[in-house]
C-alpha cells in the first residue's frame, strides 16, 4: 500500500461497553459493575499502542464510562452523539423474559423491519446510527476514532458495510469488546478483534 492510500484510511475502534447491571427504565443512566470498571481500564491498556485522535460515545453512561479511561490517558474529551444510543428491543410496557428477549433479538436481526411493541426495528436503528457514523468518518478522514458503543447498534453499523454481521456476530461478542475497522473510500476493508 502506498503512502497516499494509507493517508486516506480512516480507522474506527468500535468499543462495546463493559459489564453493566440491567435496570428497567434506566437505559441512559445505568453504569458499570465493579468488573465492568476493571475491564474499562483494560480497554485503555489494550489500545495503549494504538494511535487515537478522537473519542466519541453513545450518550448512555455505560458506554461513556467504558471509554473514559482511554480518553483520559490521551488528554481527549469523550464527545457524545445521541443517534448512536442502543436499540431498544421492546418497550418498558411490554417486558420480555430472557428467552423471549433472545428470540426477539434474533428475529429483529433476521427481519430488519420487525419490532416488538415499543421497540425499534433493525432498519430504523441502522437508519438512525449510520448517518452519524458516516459524518464522523468524513469529518475525521484519515484519522483514528474510538467509539463507545453497544452490541446491537455496533452490529447494525458494521452490517451496513457487510451484511455478514448479524445475530451470530452479536451473540459472539463480549462485554467489553473491541473491533478495529479500517475504511477506505467509504468501504470497510479490514476488521480486527482487539479484545482478549
Amino acid at each position: 500500500m502506498n503512502r497516499e492510500n494509507e493517508a486516506r484510511e480512516t480507522v474506527v475502534f468500535f468499543i462495546r461497553h463493559a459489564e453493566s447491571e440491567y435496570a428497567a427504565g434506566r437505559e441512559r443512566e445505568r453504569g458499570l459493575t465493579e468488573q465492568g470498571m476493571k475491564d474499562a481500564w483494560r480497554v485503555s491498556e489494550v489500545l495503549a499502542m494504538e494511535p487515537i485522535d478522537h473519542v466519541y460515545s453513545s450518550p448512555y453512561a455505560r458506554a461513556i464510562l467504558t471509554v473514559q479511561a482511554l480518553a483520559d490517558a490521551r488528554g481527549l474529551t469523550v464527545r457524545t452523539v445521541d443517534e448512536l444510543h442502543e436499540r431498544r428491543i421492546a418497550g418498558d410496557a411490554h417486558p420480555l423474559n430472557a428467552s423471549q428477549f433472545v428470540a426477539a433479538k434474533r428475529r429483529a436481526f433476521e427481519d430488519f423491519t420487525y419490532a416488538e411493541p415499543g421497540g425499534e426495528s433493525s432498519e430504523a436503528a441502522q437508519s438512525r446510527a449510520v448517518p452519524s457514523l458516516l459524518g464522523l468518518m468524513r469529518r475525521h478522514e484519515g484519522q483514528r476514532i474510538a467509539l463507545g458503543t453497544h452490541g446491537d447498534i455496533m452490529t447494525l453499523m458494521m452490517n451496513y458495510f457487510d451484511s455478514g454481521y448479524g445475530y451470530d456476530f452479536w451473540k459472539a461478542t463480549s462485554m467489553p469488546d473491541i473491533y478495529r475497522c479500517a475504511f477506505r473510500g467509504g468501504k470497510l476493508v479490514e476488521v480486527e478483534r482487539k479484545w482478549r
